[in-house]
């Protein structure tokens, strides 16, 4: 039998037992969240007995292949439906990030038992994994591996399809022509098993969505990097992008008498392009009062064609409703990580 340290080393060896995620349950009870579907990093940490700072170091060692495997990262929209959907059912709750929140998968959770070293719990996983798999091979009559056709997105779908759809929808249809003193609670009941069924296909397609490929989402540590610069770094990156994106004529202007403009340029098409660059933290905002003082030194001073208001953090309501209202084009948190991961603005095409 190999020996279980080969999993640390063989990324084909752990694929090929990957699908056997029911042995993190014969090991030690696994804790999910109310979805049934995931764990945080603590909840990980906890059931390898390591620090949540390990599995953050074993993440960014080995991002890709979690990420294949079912581990996900939300931030804006996404982390605030499933606050709302999920950590808000959370027994006694749960804390809260601020900006962003890493899931595992069961299938992510056993990527980790191959690939952590320091833990007990690990190494019975991998243990008991390749002693299955060896039992399995050997004596396929009393282990048969289970072979399926597709994935298992498809298969869930198949049951719910098979169970709801063509077994009890038609049982129910034949007890209301047959029964007809009780005709009303049936066709009440069928309709409470149709909407079970239609809100099944709503959870699988958000389940699908959330482990689905990554590639429409900005490259993790975007706005890290970002976020650790200082001010005139941060000026010269938005220089770097504009001139990325087709721009001529880039220059910074920096300093005390800059008039609430840091960046010049001239777009692809020739346009006056001016920017204004604001590194704040994340949790505070772009106000109106200082879009309108940008719409002076733009429109004013510079007779601009197009303005970029550039922030590392939200903007109001009331300053969104400026922007949209003058033409200022506000790129906010979200669109400047967008932007930075290799997204193009609109305005600038």
């Amino acid at each position: 039998m190999i020996n279980e340290s080969a999993l640390l080393e063989s990324k084909s060896l752990r694929d090929g037992v990957l699908e056997r995620t029911d042995v993190l349950d014969r090991v030690k009870a696994l804790s999910l969240l109310p979805d049934g579907m995931h764990v945080t990093t603590a909840m990980v940490a906890a059931y390898f007995g390591v620090t949540a700072e390990a599995i953050r170091q074993l993440k960014a060692r080995h991002h890709d292949e979690l990420s294949d495997n079912g581990m996900l990262t939300l931030r804006g929209p996404d982390l605030a439906e499933f606050k709302r959907d999920v950590l808000s059912r959370y027994p006694g709750g749960h804390p809260q990030p601020r900006s962003s929140l890493t899931l595992y998968s069961r299938r992510s959770v056993l990527n980790v038992a191959m690939l952590l070293r320091d833990s007990e719990v690990a190494r019975q996983v991998r243990t008991y994994l390749l002693d299955m798999e060896y039992r399995a091979r050997t004596q396929p009559g009393d282990n048969p591996v289970p072979s399926h056709s597709g994935s298992l997105d498809d298969r869930i779908d198949h049951r719910i399809t098979h169970i709801l759809g063509q077994t009890v929808v038609p049982m129910f249809n034949t007890l209301i022509e047959t029964a007809g003193e009780h005709q009303r609670e049936l066709i009440a009941l069928r309709a409470g098993v149709q909407r079970v069924e239609k809100r099944l296909r709503q959870h699988h397609a958000r389940l699908q969505r959330l482990e689905g490929p990554r590639a429409d989402r900005p490259l993790a540590g975007v706005m890290a990097a970002m976020d650790a610069m200082n001010g005139r770094e941060f000026e010269e990156h938005i220089a770097t992008l504009l001139r990325r994106d087709g721009c001529t004529n880039v220059v910074v202007q920096g300093g005390g008498r800059d008039r609430r403009i840091d960046i010049t340029a001239l777009t692809a098409h020739g346009r006056r392009l001016v920017v204004q660059c604001k590194r704040f933290a994340p949790h505070l905002s772009i106000t109106s009062p200082e879009l309108q003082k940008f719409l002076g030194a733009a429109r004013v001073l510079h007779d601009c064609e197009v303005a970029l208001f550039v922030a590392t953090c939200p903007f109001t309501r009331d300053a969104l409703n400026i922007a949209a209202e003058t033409g200022i084009t506000a790129v906010h948190r979200g669109l400047l990580e967008e932007w930075s991961a290799g997204a193009a603005l609109t305005v600038l095409e």
